[in-house]
């Protein structure tokens, strides 16, 4: 008999996520049956989407989100003891998994996949350059943002695992890149070993007066992660035909939802502009996830592609590490090491 520890959602979060939000409880596992088999988590997650999307649930659900874990124990042939997968599995240690559980292809829905082998990188890159957020950043820039070599990007959260990778493929395309963050430490990973041309402190700088000086030509495609004044700031400075992906809107997740906060109105540089702004969910090309894989792996194999990842040691501080993260204390992808 297997004892699994998880996270237990008891309270949905108001403002900013309280430890007392979460409680970790205990539960018995059954023994496998055929087609099922064991799994003891590795690498979990904790991401931004994480925070909004709770909502949906209801109280008493195991804390969503991914992990990198090791099959322990099988009674299917296709996923052998020893394997790895990477999986919706929630907060939890150790789960027994029947993929007749999982019939979606959206977050927390999704079967589980076996992670295929990676060489000498780490299992935990499954969970960012080399999952759920490289494909994030691989289509949800180059298929909505359909950038040309000699444009400029603008990408906010730019320290962060989804927008470091845009930045770099920005890069890669032949673009201009100038990233936001939050801290001079993560202007200066950006640029000096990320490669992106410029970085914006937004805690310390005028984002609308350094867009001045470092797009003069104006913004040719934008990767929106935080949303909020910064972005209407953005909008207003874009090129005619500019192309704006949305990926997420940090800034207001936190946020009573009654009541966000104002932001300029962004219609008339949408307008005059006749800009595309198009919001997105990475699962709309499940069915591409190879390609994006395959390509991502390529990239870092290149040297093209660097990541940096942010460990907390411990599954009982996986509460930490998501507080932390909605935080902006995270450089690059933050991931838990149980």
């Amino acid at each position: 008999m297997v004892t699994a520890k998880k996270f237990v959602l008891v309270k949905h979060f108001e403002g900013e996520p309280k430890p007392d939000d979460l409680q970790i409880e205990t539960e018995e596992l059954p023994a496998i049956q055929d087609g099922e088999f064991l799994v003891e988590a590795e690498y979990l997650s904790v991401d931004p989407y994480m925070r909004p999307y709770s909502a949906r649930f209801p109280v008493g659900i195991t804390m969503i989100g991914s992990q990198v874990a090791k099959i322990i124990e099988s009674k299917n042939q296709h996923f052998p003891v020893g394997s790895r997968i990477v999986g919706y599995l929630g907060w939890r240690s150790h789960t027994v998994v029947n993929l007749k559980n999982f019939q979606g292809s959206g977050v927390a829905d999704a079967p589980p996949m076996l992670l295929p082998d990676m060489g000498n990188l780490s299992p935990s890159l499954g969970l960012g350059v080399l999952g759920m957020p490289g494909q994030t950043a691989y289509f949800g820039f180059l298929e909505i943002c359909k950038p040309k070599a000699g444009e400029t990007l603008v990408v906010t959260g730019a320290a962060g695992a989804v927008g470091s990778h845009v930045g770099q493929i920005g890069k890669i395309a032949g673009l201009k890149v100038i990233g936001i963050a939050g801290s001079d430490d993560k202007c200066q990973w950006i640029t000096k070993e990320l490669g992106f041309d410029h970085a914006i402190n937004y805690k310390t700088q005028n984002v609308g007066v350094e867009l001045k000086k470092l797009a003069p030509n104006g913004i040719d495609c934008y990767f929106d992660n935080v949303g909020g004044e910064i972005s209407s700031t953005i909008l207003y400075q874009m090129n005619t035909f500019g192309r704006v992906s949305v990926c997420g809107s940090i800034s207001s997740y936190n946020a009573d939802s009654s009541a966000y906060p104002k932001a300029t109105v962004i219609q008339p540089a949408a307008v005059f502009g006749q800009l595309k702004i198009e919001g997105f969910l990475v699962t709309r090309w499940a069915d591409r996830f190879l390609e994006g894989s395959v390509k991502n792996l390529q990239w870092i194999k290149e040297g093209k592609l660097k990541y940096r990842e942010t460990i907390t040691n411990g599954f009982e501080n996986m509460f930490k590490a998501f507080a932390g993260m909605l935080k902006g204390e995270n450089i690059g992808k933050a991931v838990v090491k149980a």
